[in-house]
């Protein structure tokens, strides 16, 4: 309030200079008497004052809101200012530390990657252990069954060949001989 006065104050001084100036020169019909220009002045003064009083708080609230609308928004812009600042330096960082994370899951994947090798060797030579212990299995079963089955056809063939041979050189009375003999041990036993 106080500067709105002094701004009307050094307005109607101008006034009153320029109005002076005018006043002690030519007075003649062109020039403003110097009473008329004091009721002119005055009338100014009179109608800025009722301004001023009908609309001077809503005027001078309008321009203090506007200030601080405008501090405000100095004061948010200095804010996000500062976050971007902020922002930018995470991203730097991070394009800084970019080829290190590169390197570090490089790393990290040819380790892993090692280990699977690893582990798939493993578990081939386990699988190729296994594969050999059941070859060897088989083939001893197998090698078996073939004994078994040749020491079957070979007593197959002895049997066949002592019946020849027995049937050959046993008569009739050696057979009746031996048969009664057997059912005699075999009664008392």
């Amino acid at each position: 309030m106080k500067r709105f006065i002094n701004t009307c104050a050094a307005v109607l001084f101008v006034l009153a200079l320029a109005g002076l100036a005018h006043a002690s020169g030519d007075a003649g019909e062109h020039g403003l008497p110097w009473d008329n220009y004091l009721l002119r002045v005055v009338n100014f003064a009179i109608f800025v004052g009722i301004i001023w009083y009908l609309a001077g708080k809503k005027i001078a609230s309008f321009f203090g809101g506007r200030r601080n609308q405008i501090k405000k928004d100095l004061d948010d812009l200095e804010v996000r200012q500062n976050e971007a600042a902020k922002r930018l330096k995470d991203v730097e960082q991070s394009i800084a530390n970019l080829d290190a994370e590169r390197k570090a899951l490089l790393d990290e994947a040819r380790a892993q990657g090692e280990a699977l090798k690893a582990a798939i060797i493993e578990k081939a030579r386990k699988d190729a252990e296994q594969i050999k212990a059941q070859a060897r299995m088989s083939s001893e079963n197998e090698s078996k069954a073939a004994v078994d089955a040749l020491r079957a056809q070979m007593a197959d063939l002895i049997v066949e060949a002592a019946t020849k041979i027995v049937s050959e050189k046993l008569s009739a009375q050696d057979h009746e001989r031996l048969v009664d003999e057997y059912l005699t041990k075999v009664v008392l036993n």
